[in-house]
């Protein structure tokens, strides 16, 4: 794919579900250049593999050696761990989100939250959470910190010490 093309992303995400449209959220999970196997049964496991390297060869694909690993039961996957109990946040992420100290200015409270917006899923009424901080964000309001910001700032960081796992 050539370097430089604005949509090159997009074409290629939609050449892969092309080529595993019949696979998609059975045998595999892609997103753009990552590909998962996913198989409930150890010894399924070897012929999804298979079909899936026979389905990469018809289409001319390659994969890069150092970056593969096989018959895994737990793994990174955009940025998610994903392994037989579900799915659950990176506890890097967690811990960026942690150490963050109280926002001062409107740009590190739109910081805040675009850390939060990426892991939305695990954290329940997230905008309801967040809804103290909504008046922060008006155009012409002063960013005046108070009991409610700190409130709901140290709720989200005590909700996160014990995410929930996706099932």
């Amino acid at each position: 794919m050539p370097f430089g093309l604005k949509n090159a992303g997009a074409t290629y995400q939609r050449a892969m579900q092309n080529i595993f449209d019949d696979f998609l959220h059975k045998r595999i999970e892609c997103y753009v250049d990552d590909l998962v196997v996913k198989t409930k049964q150890r010894a399924d496991h070897l012929l999804d593999l298979r079909a899936v390297f026979e389905r990469l060869r018809r289409f001319q694909l390659k994969m890069n050696p150092l970056k593969c690993a096989f018959g895994v039961t737990s793994g990174k996957f955009l940025g998610f761990l994903v392994h037989h109990r579900g799915i659950e946040i990176d506890q890097s992420k967690i811990d960026a989100i942690q150490k963050m100290p109280e926002p001062k200015n409107v740009s590190e409270l739109k910081s805040f939250q675009g850390h939060l917006a990426y892991i939305r899923r695990f954290i329940s009424n997230l905008a309801g959470r967040c809804q103290p901080f909504s008046r922060l964000l008006k155009k012409g309001t002063p960013f005046e910190w108070d009991e409610a910001c700190r409130n709901a700032f140290n709720n989200i960081k005590a909700y996160l010490t014990k995410p929930p796992v996706l099932s």
